[in-house]
């Protein structure tokens, strides 16, 4: 990164594009989770310091272009106000010639966020007037939204074409952390690998398998290396292009010297709101799932942690959402942050479904980075090069 926010910068009475990423959750018009408001606040702080007047441009949701009321940024321009403990100016007016005017009147150090950028077709287009005119409300642009940089739109990378472009704190902290589990990494380096379906982490795991010396699958990931060796998984979940999907990942893993692991004992049951019984792996009855690792597979997994001096983590070991199936995803999280208190590894975390769950055990304090980038992460780890960070190297 060439161009990162520093505070050597001269940012006085300097208009300043911030794209941030504000697509929180939201129910009946309130906010339910406030975790990537709460990431952009140190970009933020640094810039009314600095007596910059902010322009912050976000979305929320998939409007497609057209203006949908409950998809309107006002009432996370009232919390930004509240978590900063100033006034926030919501501009609901039309990108257009006034809206310079507008910014111009603000006082240095103060903030005007513009109505959700996805209002208008042209943002997802990356239409090349429509970055113009968005670079032409500001002196500098500053993308603080790893999280959107995987999307090449006008407001992420068309505007770097026409302004001054810098990279965030939050930005730049989160390429930090992806870099300790990609390109500097402290080995061995481990990476436990969850969800329902091994089609979607297909790439991650080839990308990973060339760096890592562990990949530990478990999850409904986990049930397709299973089924590969002839075991029975009853009724289980299990991608239907399970074996050359295997198949791949055993050659590449051979081909790289990585170890992977599988469960060796599990949790099943005949409904997923029933109640769990632990048995070996092959011996799993044609009307029962397996929902959740058993104490063996956790022990194994504790086993190659304690080993590890990085590790990331990305998917839950089962399903969670019901608390006879969620031992095993807790134990990770345990055995990791054991790891972590005594500062053994450097450990990341990443993608929706894994904030959720660290969020619902309240284990954040587990890692030393939990990304909530979801696609661009997961891209990130894929080898994809991104069109937000492209445009800024």
């Amino acid at each position: 990164m060439n161009s990162i926010l520093d505070k050597n910068l001269i940012l006085k009475g300097k208009k300043v594009i911030v794209r941030v990423d504000l697509n929180v959750p939201m129910k009946n018009g309130s906010i339910t989770e406030i975790s990537r408001i709460l990431k952009i606040l140190p970009t933020i702080k640094l810039l009314i310091e600095k007596e910059a007047k902010i322009i912050i441009l976000s979305h929320i949701g998939r409007p497609k272009g057209k203006t949908v009321s409950g998809m309107s940024l006002e009432p996370i321009s009232k919390k930004l106000a509240n978590l900063l403990d100033m006034k926030v100016f919501f501009n609901k007016n039309e990108i257009n010639e006034k809206t310079l005017i507008e910014i111009d009147k603000i006082s240095n150090g103060s903030i005007m966020m513009m109505e959700n950028i996805r209002f208008y077709e042209k943002e997802e287009q990356n239409n090349d007037s429509f970055s113009k005119k968005i670079a032409g409300l500001g002196d500098i642009y500053v993308n603080d939204a790893f999280s959107c940089s995987h999307r090449a739109h006008s407001s992420i990378q068309g505007i770097t074409k026409y302004i001054p472009s810098y990279c965030g704190l939050q930005f730049i902290e989160e390429i930090n952390a992806l870099k300790k589990i990609t390109s500097e990494i402290t080995k061995p380096v481990t990476c436990i690998i969850g969800g329902s379906k091994i089609s979607t982490k297909i790439k991650i795991i080839s990308n990973l398998i060339k760096i890592f010396d562990n990949i530990i699958i478990v999850g409904g990931m986990g049930n397709a290396l299973l089924k590969n060796t002839g075991i029975n998984i009853g009724k289980s979940v299990c991608d239907d292009g399970y074996k050359d999907l295997v198949e791949e990942i055993l050659e590449k893993s051979k081909a790289h010297n990585c170890s992977i692991h599988y469960p060796i004992d599990v949790v099943v049951s005949k409904e997923l709101d029933g109640n769990g019984t632990i048995k070996e792996s092959n011996e799993v009855n044609n009307d029962e799932m397996i929902l959740d690792i058993g104490p063996k597979t956790i022990a194994s997994i504790k086993n190659v942690i304690n080993k590890s001096n990085t590790v990331l983590w990305n998917g839950p070991a089962g399903y969670f959402e019901n608390p006879n199936f969620a031992n095993g995803t807790k134990e990770i999280l345990e055995i990791v942050g054991n790891r972590k208190y005594k500062d053994k590894i450097y450990a990341v975390a990443g993608g929706g479904e894994t904030v959720a769950v660290i969020n619902k055990f309240n284990k954040l304090d587990s890692f030393n980075f939990v990304s909530t980038a979801g696609g661009a992460f997961l891209e990130y780890l894929e080898g994809k090069e991104l069109p937000g960070i492209k445009a800024l190297s």
